[in-house]
């Protein structure tokens, strides 16, 4: 099925909305984890989110990307949810495609 452009952009910010409340939710889900199983995490998002905003000249610090996407800062996300990586899941990191910056 084909939508105009207006209804496309409508629908996949809809869904993109929908990412980042299910994110929120999950806390317990670890960037590291998310790299080693999708080649993307939080921040990769937050980072997409900025270029987005830098392409069109509006004004997006990488702390207010992070903001956004986390839903609080990220340090206090950091703080109250991120653990310490397993040699495991840094060993899965170093040797996966996002850690050569292939993501």
């Amino acid at each position: 099925m084909t939508f105009d452009d207006k209804t496309q952009t409508e629908l996949e910010a809809a869904a993109f909305r929908r990412l980042m409340s299910h994110l929120r939710n999950r806390t317990d889900v670890q960037n590291i984890d998310m790299m080693n199983l999708a080649g993307f995490c939080r921040n990769c998002l937050s980072n997409w989110m900025k270029d987005a905003a830098d392409e069109r000249g509006l004004a997006l610090t990488k702390d207010q990307a992070r903001e956004h996407v986390y839903g609080m800062p990220f340090e206090e996300w950091r703080a109250k949810y991120q653990t310490e990586a397993t040699p495991e899941q840094k060993a899965a990191f170093a040797n996966s495609p996002a850690a050569k910056g292939q993501h």
